[in-house]
């Protein structure tokens, strides 16, 4: 009788599909902002940079020669990493742990002058402050950081599971 090892998807494949997480965490961000009417903090749009790194790590590891994909995909782990670091201080300042490390995190605060210069000084689109949780689902005690800490962990953790799988029944 002759087993194999279960099908999982080869390196290239991982790389597509943590580009298309990295995507969709991107879009889902996008539409909330767009049609749900959120306004991000300054911490929300630093959280987005590492799926715009993983999307490109993805996609070049996609199309790279066979050498590279593995390292590639291994810093595009990396990155899903970072997210959810970001998104972890993001949860803390969310929760008082500690003060937002971003200066802009905080509420505008306008003083003297007249009210010319006040409407000078507001910024051109309106902020949020990064320690007043939004949440995404009434009633769950989740924040749009919360979930994105779960989900950045979640998919990084899988295709560090799948590449590191794949590359044991190699031996």
């Amino acid at each position: 009788m002759h087993t194999h090892a279960p099908h999982h998807p080869p390196p290239r494949t991982l790389a597509i599909l943590f580009a298309l997480a990295a995507a969709a965490a991107l879009a889902a961000a996008h539409i909330a902002e767009i049609w749900g009417g959120l306004v991000p903090c300054a911490l929300c749009l630093v959280e987005r940079w590492p799926y715009r790194v993983i999307i490109v790590l993805g996609l070049v590891a996609a199309i790279a020669p066979r050498r590279l994909v593995r390292p590639l995909l291994v810093v595009a782990i990396l990155c899903g990493l970072a997210e959810a670091a970001v998104a972890a201080v993001h949860v803390g300042v969310e929760w008082g742990w500690w003060p937002s490390p971003l200066p802009e995190c905080a509420a505008p605060h306008f003083s003297g002058g007249s009210i010319a210069d006040r409407l000078a000084s507001m910024p051109s689109r309106p902020s949020k402050p990064c320690d007043e949780p939004t949440f995404l689902f009434p009633g769950m005690p989740l924040s749009i950081p919360a979930l994105n800490l779960l989900y950045a962990l979640a998919v990084s953790a899988g295709v560090a599971i799948f590449l590191g799988r794949r590359r044991s029944y190699r031996r």
